[in-house]
């Protein structure tokens, strides 16, 4: 019985090593456009420019969100520069940790 339960615990430990839920964050540099996380792709403020949607959304408790192609991230660090670059292409650099990124830098790509 000791060397089947110790088969299961090693298999177990093989299918959790492979399983997203134990990979870490990987330093990664993306281009996109900074959104928030509520509007993601499409903005739905009508009327209002990318810019000034995603600086409203974010103003009622939204994140700041870099779309890349129909990806989604969401960011955390850096608002004054996502600020400055709402509705923008930018290069991020940051921490990427399945959709969610911290942000380690941000400019035009």
């Amino acid at each position: 019985m000791n060397q089947t339960f110790l088969g299961l615990a090693l298999l177990a430990g093989v299918l959790l090593a492979g399983s997203p839920l134990l990979q870490s964050a990987e330093k990664q540099t993306l281009e996109g456009t900074v959104t928030d996380a509520m509007c993601g792709l499409q903005h739905k403020m009508a009327g209002a420019s990318a810019k000034d949607c995603t600086l409203q959304c974010v103003g009622m408790g939204s994140k700041f969100a870099l779309a890349v192609g129909n990806n989604v991230y969401e960011l955390d660090g850096k608002a004054d520069d996502l600020k400055a670059f709402a509705g923008e292409k930018v290069k991020l650099t940051g921490m990427v940790d399945g959709k969610k990124i911290q942000v380690e830098s941000v400019a035009k790509p």
